[in-house]
């Protein structure tokens, strides 16, 4: 069985998994500013990974637009994210991100990653800058927020390798 793995990543959680990934499964790996030339038709197995913005999955089209001529294939999507796995939020990025049709093509996982502003480029910077300054204005904040806010002083990073662990199985598995 041949696979691919494509990633889109801005700074660096999603890009380690898939390079996890790609490893274990001995697939060939490309950041998607590489895919350029290739045929996805080539392979089995398709692996997408990129990073989460407000639930937006970064550089999802560049799968979106081929899927309906991936029918045949097994077509995995994870996504990456600094907030810990919660199943309403996995409901929602799949549900923004993909269709009901789309859904029942695709197999999704969610895996939790880091945050280091220090990483980022200027867009995201700035961004990212500007979500800063909304939590600190709000005078309610939740947990969740609060770690956010933690993040920017304090980098964290909780990509682990047994993540992948569901995910690898499946891709292994006959169905």
């Amino acid at each position: 069985m041949k696979s691919i793995v494509i990633y889109k990543s801005i700074s660096g959680f999603t890009k380690k998994y898939a390079q996890w990934i790609a490893q274990d499964l001995n697939a060939d790996l490309f950041a998607t500013t590489e895919l350029k030339g290739k045929s996805l038709m080539d392979y089995d197995t398709i692996i997408f990974g990129g990073s989460l913005h407000a639930v937006g999955i970064n550089g999802i089209d560049v799968l979106k637009s081929q899927l309906t001529s991936l029918k045949n294939k097994k077509v995995v999507v994870f996504a990456v994210g600094a907030s810990p796995y919660s199943s309403a939020a996995f409901t929602e990025v799949l549900n923004k991100n993909f269709s009901d049709k789309q859904q029942a093509d695709i197999r999704f996982f969610y895996f939790r990653g880091g945050f280091d502003y220090t990483k980022l480029d200027f867009k995201n910077k700035v961004l990212m800058t500007l979500l800063k300054w909304k939590l600190m204005s709000s005078k309610h904040k939740t947990l969740e927020e609060e770690g956010m806010l933690a993040a920017y002083i304090k980098p964290f990073d909780e990509v682990k390798r047994e993540n992948l662990n569901e995910l690898l199985a499946y891709v292994k598995s006959e169905d």
